[in-house]
């Protein structure tokens, strides 16, 4: 007789949601706040206030394990305390109308749910900031930390459509209107903009927050098998661009692609950040336990 499994989310399968559950965001240079503590850790001391649990993970101090739950559960659980910081993630995530195509959208929502949740658990503040339409206010989710956030903050992904028309780097400086402390900024987005993205990297900057980008673009953007006299529309404009000959400028298309990817991740990197591209059809395990996990981006 099987037995029916209830996903708690329908953005990331049960295992791996438990894999995300104990890992932790990990960045270049910590930057808090010091305010009264929504920045957990592991770390004791009898004038700090326990505040909640999370997984036992190794290397982390045993001094900390809660032994009674352990001698019920046989499974080792940390204690977590309240220190006079905190980091704030806002994660900023591209749905314009660019973002519908080849899965796209997808695969940004399932990573900004598992970069999420590494966060909640960890009891660090998020927050998400989707792009919006020009006409009418943006959807946000306002900071929220810990277990007890999780169900409203997977309702607000779920809930998000693509289809907006504001362009990433206006979208960033609109988060900045709304956002208030240091800690990281989780930018997802094709960057398929002809705005100046260096600008609001640099206000993102020099707001405290260290820029985390990820590029997801299409298979056929990556690699386009174009023949033939073709018409392309511009899926948020719906400006259009008659092209002959296509196939012969391929060799160009794929220069300006990769000078796209190199001028990010070095305007990433000159502000201490980090960038990653990825196809829409990647492997979510393999980006979340595998490329993420390697480059340091979470631990």
């Amino acid at each position: 007789m099987s037995v029916a499994v209830t996903q708690f989310t329908r953005l990331l399968p049960n295992d791996v949601l438990a894999r995300a559950e104990r890992l932790r965001l990990n960045p270049q240079r910590r930057r808090t706040n010091r305010m009264r503590g929504e920045h957990l850790s592991g770390k004791g001391g009898t004038s700090l206030e326990f505040s909640d649990f999370r997984d036992y993970v190794p290397g982390d101090d045993m001094r900390y394990v809660d032994w009674n739950i352990f001698s019920r559960l046989n499974q080792p659980y940390l204690k977590l305390y309240a220190h006079e910081e905190e980091m704030h993630v806002p994660i900023i995530l591209d749905t314009s109308s660019s973002m519908q195509s080849e899965g796209k959208f997808e695969l940004a929502r399932q990573l900004a749910a598992a970069l999420g949740v590494m966060g909640l658990m960890n009891v660090e503040k998020i927050s998400v900031f989707p792009c919006a339409r020009k006409s009418g206010d943006a959807p946000l989710l306002r900071p929220c930390s810990g277990r007890a956030s999780l169900k409203r903050f997977f309702a607000f992904l779920e809930n998000l459509q693509p289809g907006g028309d504001v362009p990433i780097e206006q979208s960033i400086e609109n988060v900045l209107a709304h956002h208030r402390g240091k800690g990281i900024a989780i930018v997802i987005s094709d960057f398929l903009t002809f705005g100046d993205i260096g600008r609001s990297f640099n206000l993102l900057h020099g707001a405290g927050l260290e820029i985390h980008g990820i590029q997801i673009l299409g298979p056929t953007e990556i690699n386009p098998e174009l023949t033939g006299d073709l018409r392309f529309v511009d899926s948020e404009t719906s400006q259009t661009l008659d092209v002959s000959s296509v196939g012969e400028l391929l060799g160009l298309y794929h220069q300006h692609r990769l000078g796209l990817e190199e001028s990010l991740a070095g305007e990433c990197r000159k502000r201490a950040g980090r960038f990653l591209s990825l196809s829409s059809d990647s492997d979510l395990k393999n980006v979340l336990f595998d490329q993420f996990v390697r480059r340091g981006w979470v631990r």
